[in-house]
């Protein structure tokens, strides 16, 4: 007989707390205007995505760092495919007008997606070390980067896994200071190349962070012409500027290395 033990008590509803996420939606305009919840729950269920992407990144560097390809080649995929899934949610939002979204927009207030605490952990995540990326945000969370940002990012990771491979990455890289941002570095492209000729498992490893690279610019780009789309070029809420600040997050990959040596082959 097992010893495991089940909750009678337990249901779907309770399990996964149906009530209490069905009442997170709290549309502000008067009405409301209809489209204001699908605004909301589109956001929502981004965070709920970059929840997620946290999570799966987070056990992504402990197994590249443990040396375990095949494990850490299906978290990497599974991060891939939640990004495609981000990048159809646009599909959705596009479906609202340019006056749908004014028409609740006002009721936004100093509220903005520039505000979302855990896209910029993901930003941490993949490499960005600078003072502006979360200076706008209370000092806890500003701290709970900063313990992100002097770790491992995922590409320190993956270097981490490949010199366990026994691949020649430069030493002063491994042991580099992590609170800056990661340079290129022409040894350890010198190394990649060589990895994709003679290591096959090692490179698929690093295709599939190629994929998640590719897939987060691809969801900037679609994020930039979605704004674009739905306010031109006004002001954006919370007083960014709107379209002119996300275009220059565009065209700013995570793992450069790998895209350089794209040339040599």
């Amino acid at each position: 007989m097992s010893d495991e033990k089940f909750d009678s008590a337990l249901t779907y509803t309770s399990y996964l707390a149906v009530d209490e996420l069905l009442s997170l939606q709290r549309p502000l305009s008067a009405g409301p205007e209809h489209d204001e919840m699908l605004f909301i729950i589109i956001h929502q269920t981004y965070e709920l995505w970059f929840k997620q992407i946290i999570h799966e990144f987070l056990q992504a560097q402990r197994t590249m760092e443990s040396g375990d390809t095949y494990y850490s080649l299906a978290i990497l995929g599974r991060i891939r495919t939640i990004m495609k899934v981000c990048v159809a949610q646009i599909d959705i939002l596009e479906t609202m007008t340019p006056l749908q979204f004014n028409s609740f927009r006002s009721y936004l207030s100093s509220a903005s997606g520039f505000q979302s605490t855990q896209f910029r952990k993901v930003e941490a995540l993949l490499g960005r070390r600078d003072n502006k990326m979360a200076d706008h945000l209370p000092p806890a969370i500003q701290a709970e980067i900063a313990l992100l940002t002097a770790k491992n990012s995922v590409w320190d990771s993956a270097l981490a896994y490949l010199a366990k491979r026994g691949h020649a990455i430069p030493t002063d890289v491994l042991n580099r200071d992590r609170a800056l941002a990661y340079e290129t570095n022409l040894q350890v492209q010198d190394v990649l190349l060589d990895i994709h000729r003679q290591d096959p498992e090692s490179s698929m490893v690093c295709e599939r962070l190629l994929d998640i690279d590719e897939g987060i610019q691809e969801w900037r780009y679609r994020h930039v012409k979605m704004v674009e789309r739905t306010i031109g070029h006004k002001v954006g809420t919370g007083g960014s500027s709107g379209v002119e600040y996300l275009s220059g997050t565009l065209f700013n990959p995570a793992f450069r290395d790998l895209w350089e040596i794209r040339s040599r082959f």
